[in-house]
């Protein structure tokens, strides 16, 4: 019997995964624990094995593409065993710019019963007819409540394919391309071009060609729906829709007037590309102004990508004008969509103040040569300042408390989040009971998690559970700056580096070597007394880093 394999939650923060790569393709034989995929998440790129066995019927996401968690990833059974009823009827809400139905049931469902939910998507006492998929408006950003429609690249009874560039739609930060993962014929536009409509209001309607639709249109709610040129054209969409031939536009005026997220050529002229397509050239090298499309509209599409091979000729006797205007856009990936939002929750959320302190590093600099001079051992000044704050979070619990919104809690045990930077962003692997552990097993921990988040490994139950977070610029040449905390935690300490500097000592000026600190502290629950003192016992640790082996 046929098992749906679902998009896997595979951290706790995981709203939506992209596929990476599928290890199996469509008729190989997976037995349990083989690796089906490696997908995309917030914080890592991960290895996805089969907990099933037999024969792999169905992909439901394609490489470079993102679904949310829990909808369909792909279907493994019998070889040959009919599948056709659980594709259909699988949830497809979660796919990526697409809403198929009005609910969380299936399409098939839907023909079988309207919903009774009163949301911006519901199709009320209209059972769709065979075959019609509605489009509503797709939410092309976390913070999009709303979308303008700024160019249709398709009219009323063209014929779309699965991947075809649907319209741009103007968003809260960029005018982005929309494409369709559905086939058939534009039968119907909720919007027209410069109107504007809430996230999941009707945008437009794709089924077989002559279908009617107008049952359809007329019963979809369009609440939000408004024109920036007239405020009126709610009500006129509502009883006088414009015919296709109000659609036509003339295509190179269209391609003048566009304005999207697709990059520029060397000479200025727009490239259409698809996504998967561009993150291929990204990884390639590839200039893909270079690239002939062989797509709709010449788009350049993943075959593209692959078949091209550079012409030495390209660039010979090429004049580039001095002062030329040049970009290239990047998709965010997963990570940084998700840093992103975590952030500026964060910075918004919990009132940040912060204290700055300088430590004297003369007797830190010659505990870590003496501690370096034994065999087969090396740490470095981060350890240090990790084995140092989690003695003093002991004696502070208060520092290493956690904030929510109907308690406060203060934690016994210490885990220490080490940020390390990686190429997507930056990750926050934790250093469980710190206090506990020797300089050299934190040094250790420390490095191991290092390798692993260059290499997207690191496991989600390794970045989970910190009460307390350390940043270290040092290494860089930064001497002091601040860092947002990481919440729930309650601190954040901000490391700079090492700077040799006059200072005063007995009444001389002397060489010296100082390091300055920052700590972010939320004060819901952090009292300036509190954290001053908790840095009067971290100077104690680190300025006399003996004390930290008594």
């Amino acid at each position: 019997m046929a098992e749906i394999i679902n998009m896997p939650r595979l951290s706790d923060t995981m709203e939506e995964g992209t596929v990476a790569t599928w290890l199996k393709k469509v008729g190989d034989k997976i037995e349990e624990g083989d690796i089906l995929a490696e997908i995309e998440t917030d914080k890592a790129t991960m290895e996805f094995e089969s907990f099933h066995e037999g024969t792999l019927l169905h992909i439901g996401v394609q490489e470079g593409e993102t679904t949310k968690v829990d909808e369909l990833l792909a279907i493994i059974g019998e070889e040959g065993e009919d599948i056709s009823e659980l594709v259909s009827n699988s949830k497809t809400e979660g796919k990526k710019d697409v809403i198929q139905t009005d609910s969380e049931e299936s399409q098939e469902n839907l023909k079988k019963e309207t919903s009774s939910k009163e949301t911006d998507e519901s199709v009320s006492d209209t059972e769709l007819p065979e075959g019609v998929i509605v489009v509503t408006m797709p939410r092309l950003s976390d913070t999009m409540e709303e979308g303008t429609v700024a160019t249709w690249l398709k009219k009323i009874g063209d014929k779309v394919e699965e991947g075809d560039i649907l319209a741009e739609i103007e968003t809260d930060k960029a005018t982005m391309e929309f494409e369709s993962f559905q086939a058939g014929t534009l039968l119907h536009v909720g919007l027209q071009e410069g109107e504007t409509a809430k996230v999941d209001a009707l945008l437009a309607i794709i089924g077989p060609e002559g279908t009617d639709v107008s049952g359809v249109a007329k019963n979809f709610k369009m609440e939000g729906a408004s024109s920036k040129s007239d405020s009126s054209s709610k009500e006129k969409l509502k009883k006088e829709p414009k015919t296709s031939d109000t659609m036509s536009t003339d295509k190179q005026a269209v391609e003048k007037s566009q304005t999207s997220s697709s990059p520029s050529s060397s000479d200025g002229s727009r490239v259409f590309i698809s996504p998967l397509a561009r993150k291929m050239a990204d990884e390639k090298g590839i200039n893909i102004s270079q690239v002939q499309g062989s797509g709709e509209n010449g788009r350049i599409i993943k075959r593209d990508i692959e078949n091209f091979t550079p012409s030495a000729s390209a660039t010979v006797g090429k004049f580039v004008p001095t002062g030329q205007e040049d970009f290239d856009e990047v998709k965010h990936s997963q990570m940084r969509k998700v840093i992103a939002k975590r952030l500026a929750e964060s910075k918004f959320t919990a009132p940040h103040y912060y204290l700055n302190v300088e430590f004297d590093m003369e007797n830190a600099m010659a505990f870590r040569a003496q501690y370096n001079s034994l065999p087969d051992t090396k740490i470095s000044y981060n350890d240090i300042v990790v084995k140092a704050c989690a003695l003093a979070l002991k004696k502070h619990p208060q520092v290493n408390s956690q904030w929510f919104d109907d308690k406060m809690k203060l934690n016994n045990h210490v885990h220490i989040g080490v940020a390390v930077a990686v190429p997507d962003g930056l990750v926050v692997p934790v250093v469980k009971f710190a206090n506990e552990q020797s300089l050299t097993q934190i040094g250790a921990s420390v490095k191991d998690f290092a390798g692993k988040a260059r290499n997207k490994k690191l496991t989600p139950q390794e970045m989970e559970g910190s009460t307390f977070t350390i940043s270290n610029l040092g290494m860089f040449g930064i001497e002091s700056f601040t860092s947002i905390i990481n919440q729930p935690n309650s601190a954040i300490l901000s490391v700079g580096a090492i700077v040799e500097k006059p200072v005063v000592k007995n009444g001389q000026i002397v060489v010296g070597n100082t390091m300055k600190l920052t700590m972010a502290c939320d004060h819901r629950t952090v009292d300036g007394a509190t954290g001053s003192e908790f840095l009067i016992t971290l100077k104690g640790y680190i300025e006399n880093p003996v004390t930290m082996l008594v």
